[in-house]
């Protein structure tokens, strides 16, 4: 989608499709590069990838940091609850 709002502004930047589509790729994984939309549309699509990208890799991510640390702190809750046990029942 990009390539056809950019290429007739800027040929020599997203000259085919493939070059776009690297283009999009770069901006999903925010290391971005040195070349931008520069048309009204263009801008709003590439805000729209920029979204995205960071939507398919954060949001993935932190649902996956939460699991881990659930499962740490049920981990510790039993060991805790094993040593708790072992006090009460004494020498």
């Amino acid at each position: 989608m990009v390539y056809f709002l950019e290429h007739d502004a800027q040929p020599q930047i997203f000259p085919d499709i493939p070059a776009t589509m690297w283009w999009a790729v770069l901006t999903m994984t925010t290391i971005g590069d040195n070349f931008y939309p520069i048309t009204p549309l263009g801008k709003l699509v590439g805000g729209l990838i920029i979204i995205l990208g960071v939507a398919t890799f954060a949001l993935p991510t932190a649902i996956l940091t939460s699991g881990f640390v659930a499962e740490l702190q049920r981990k510790r809750e039993k060991e805790e609850a094993q040593v708790q046990e072992r006090l009460e029942e004494g020498p």
